[in-house]
């Protein structure tokens, strides 16, 4: 029987190369595969937007030094949130904040939003209509009767009819009903009854037809009937199809409110504790509809979570998934009670961000438990926005836009080739060293550091496409030290091969004995290394932290190169002869590393002293 093969003392080397071999080929792969060849630089390196947001509110004493600092916070995490690694948000002077989005990151996205108020109210329903219709333009179609004089009354809320003088009529005319809603008839069918139609009277004795506009009569011409009338404003249609009741003081301002124009939709503002008219956020059927809602029920700022989620079992699109705190659960639990037990319209409430109304549900029972959903025929990217700035709160003072620039880089990509050559030459500098002092096993390091370099470049290349990390320049500051980090490592293993030689230790079992003292310095050295970019990378803001970043992941990427690299490299490199018997070129010569000779040659007895023991 065959005895089993034993594992070699030296491992398998071959195995380590070729997995590392993969991973670096298949990241150079993956980061061409998706066009991410290069990796996103900030806003010092290649320009980007600038933001400048200017404080305002009715109370002076709000735009203080607390509420800045916390409006700095959430903007910085909404625009992060959108994936715009990188941004910079500092306060100037006591009422401004400075945005500063790199190029590359959705700028005008991110423009919309790191100014906006966010602010979120549950209010009742008590009034909607739609905003800025117009009726199709009435016809007088002649209907045949003894009189033949047909009739046109375009009225919104009485029944036309004709008749002449005393004689009895027949009114053929339908009356119209003003209750159009979402969920009834379409628009097209109200329009359409709140038209005029014609009506037949017969009376024998008259052929001058006449024309009458909400049951009052109009001169009649004799001899030629007149098919035009008075068509009905906008308004007036809207007040015809206005379901609830308007409170007293906002009938006024409710009748005057033309959502059809973006300018005015804008504009609604009204105060937590009063009743307000407010715009729906986009049209319904084709048009926006006006609302009069009652005073804020519960608060956004009791808004716990927000997500957005894809309803696939009615089929209504993307919506956003809420969670209320206990404050909020509380109330909506309540309101929604209350609100079960009205009428249309009166039984829905409305989602009101930024004082334009998102949606207005209407409530079938009191809904318990904390939850709610947003609904709005959302696109993806539009429910991941709204769920983002909820999620992020709202800010504690209002911003105005009052700048939006495109500036140039802070330092130029002179600079930026400047800390590229200046990379170049630190490699440079620590080829030549290898070369010049370890000869042969200079090569080592060298394709040590290409590995590394090119694990670094494709991590780099892919996480900007990915999250939206962008290098600045202390980021390739931290890239420039890591070449020094990576070329340690490869030192420290070096000199403990040196040593194990130095001591008259043939070269296999001279790297076997070398890599445990070797390897705990180097990880004990990495450690420390990236202990201090991670405490680096929480403690500091802004760019300090794409050095800690860079710092962290070179470290993390040189334990990784020298356990599945470099070690086995060596390891193999020893099999063969030239490193094996002490080359010269080698780097591992003992003669000039002043070896000792082995201690078994020294303890051999001489021919001479053996005889004479014999004799």
């Amino acid at each position: 029987m065959a005895t089993p093969k034993s594992r070699p003392r030296d491992g398998y080397p071959g195995r380590a190369l070729a997995l590392i071999l993969v991973v670096t080929v298949g990241l150079v792969a993956l980061m061409f595969g998706t066009g991410n060849t290069k990796p996103r630089l900030g806003i010092d390196l290649a320009g980007g937007t600038s933001i400048t947001l200017t404080a305002k509110s009715t109370d002076p004493k709000a735009v203080n030094k607390s509420n800045m600092d916390i409006a700095t916070g959430i903007i910085e995490r909404r625009v992060n949130g959108m994936g715009v690694s990188e941004a910079e948000v500092q306060t100037q002077g006591s009422d401004t904040i400075i945005v500063n989005i790199p190029k590359g990151g959705d700028r005008q996205n991110a423009a919309d939003q790191v100014g906006t108020t966010a602010k979120l109210f549950f209010r009742p329903v008590l009034a909607v209509a739609p905003s800025g219709i117009t009726a199709p333009a009435p016809t007088g179609t002649p209907s045949a009767g003894a009189s033949g004089s047909p009739s046109a009354a375009p009225s919104g809320g009485a029944t036309p009819s004709a008749s002449a003088g005393a004689s009895s009529s027949a009114s053929h005319a339908p009356t119209a009903s003003a209750s159009a809603t979402k969920q009834g008839r379409s628009v097209g069918e109200a329009l359409a009854a709140e038209a005029a139609s014609p009506s037949a009277a017969a009376t024998g004795a008259s052929t001058a037809p006449s024309a009458a506009a909400s049951g009052s009569a109009a001169p009649s011409a004799s001899g030629a009937p007149s098919a035009q009338a008075t068509q009905p404003s906008a308004a007036d249609l809207s007040a015809a199809m206005t379901q609830g009741t308007v409170p007293p003081e906002l009938q006024a301002a409710f009748a005057n409110l033309d959502c059809s124009k973006p300018e005015v939709r804008a504009a609604q503002t009204g105060a937590d504790d009063k009743a307000m008219v407010a715009c729906s956020q986009k049209p319904e059927n084709g048009y926006y509809e006006k609302l009069a809602l009652g005073p804020a029920a519960v608060k956004g700022s009791d808004v716990s979570k927000a997500q957005p989620s894809l309803d696939t079992q009615t089929g209504a699109g993307w919506q956003v998934q809420l969670q209320f705190n206990g404050t909020g659960t509380d109330a909506f639990a309540k309101v929604t009670g209350q609100l079960a037990t009205q009428t249309p319209p009166t039984n829905q409430f409305a989602i009101v961000l930024d004082n334009q109304v998102v949606s207005h549900p209407q409530v079938n029972g009191p809904i318990p438990g904390g939850s709610a959903v947003i609904t709005g025929r959302f696109s993806q990217a539009e429910a991941q926005d709204l769920s983002n700035v909820l999620s992020y709160g709202a800010l504690p003072l209002e911003f105005a836009k009052s700048d939006i620039t495109t500036v140039s880089p802070a330092l130029g990509s002179d600079q930026l080739k400047a800390g590229l050559v200046a990379g170049a030459i630190g490699m440079l500098l620590v080829v030549a060293y290898s070369l010049v002092y370890y000869r042969g096993l200079g090569l080592v390091s060298i394709a040590g550091l290409v590995v590394s370099a090119a694990l670094t470049y494709s991590i780099m290349s892919l996480l900007g496409g990915g999250i939206g990390f962008a290098l600045n320049l202390p980021a390739v500051c931290g890239a420039i030290v890591a070449i020094g980090i990576t070329a340690d490592s490869f030192i420290v293993y070096f000199e403990r091969i040196r040593d194990e030689v130095r001591e008259g230790a043939p070269l296999r079992p001279a790297v076997q004995r070398a890599w445990p003292r070797a390897r705990r310095t180097i990880l004990v050295s990495d450690f420390v290394s990236f202990l201090c970019a991670a405490v680096l990378y929480v403690v500091s803001v802004g760019k300090v932290q794409g050095f800690a970043f860079t710092l962290g992941l070179t470290t993390a990427l040189d334990v990784v190169v020298i356990f599945l690299f470099t070690k086995p490299l060596i390891t193999l490199l020893a099999r063969r002869k030239f490193f094996s018997d002490g080359h010269p070129w080698s780097g591992l010569d003992p003669k000039r590393l002043g070896a000792r000779p082995p201690l078994r040659s020294s303890r051999r007895r001489s021919p001479s002293s053996a005889a004479v023991k014999e004799a």
